[in-house]
């Protein structure tokens, strides 16, 4: 796996043994890339269930202005701080949380963060897709114009509806689909 473009483009990024993690591709990035980098620049990235970090990294190195990365398995974390100082990203612009996900979400609220971009990629069989989205549908840490993306089998879809949010967009890459979120106009 590799950054595709911007400032650490071509550097190869570790991926976390075994079969409970599943990288997002190569070709998912650039084509999810290319469909936010109208909003990437300076943007708060948010990353949650980070993996490797690649896409985090791919948002950095795009230009957003920084990025917060939610993991809790320690193996994870151990790639993804490798990965982020093998494309010596300055600590100010990657903040890792290892924390499971919905408390992370919570300190982060009472911090008073706020976010552009959100992707949320759980492994396929997990049962924090629900709890997630609704706490993200309270847009207590979304930007008004915030976008979120939520990678999960195609076979296992979404509401169209989440609280605030509503679903504009579906792409769908083999057994993969990203279902695009936006805050619904009241």
């Amino acid at each position: 796996m590799r950054v595709i473009a911007g400032n650490y483009k071509g550097r190869n990024l570790r991926t976390v043994a075994g079969l409970d993690v599943r990288p997002t591709s190569d070709r998912l990035r650039e084509t999810l890339f290319n469909i936010l980098a109208p909003y990437i620049v300076d943007c708060n990235f948010l990353d949650i269930c980070s993996g490797s970090g690649a896409v985090a990294i791919e948002a950095l190195s795009r230009g957003a202005k920084e990025a917060t990365l939610i993991e809790i398995s320690r193996q994870a974390i151990k790639v993804i701080n490798e990965n982020i100082e093998h494309c010596q990203i300055p600590k100010t612009e990657a903040k890792v949380l290892p924390i499971e996900a919905t408390t992370a979400l919570k300190q982060l609220s009472k911090n008073s963060s706020s976010f552009d971009i959100v992707y949320f990629d759980p492994p396929y069989k997990s049962n924090i897709y629900l709890p997630v989205l609704e706490f993200l549908g309270d847009k207590a840490i979304l930007s008004d114009t915030a976008i979120v993306i939520v990678e999960h089998h195609s076979k296992s879809p979404l509401p169209e509806i989440i609280g605030h949010l509503n679903c504009y967009r579906k792409l769908k890459q083999g057994e993969t689909q990203l279902s695009f979120y936006q805050i619904q106009l009241e």
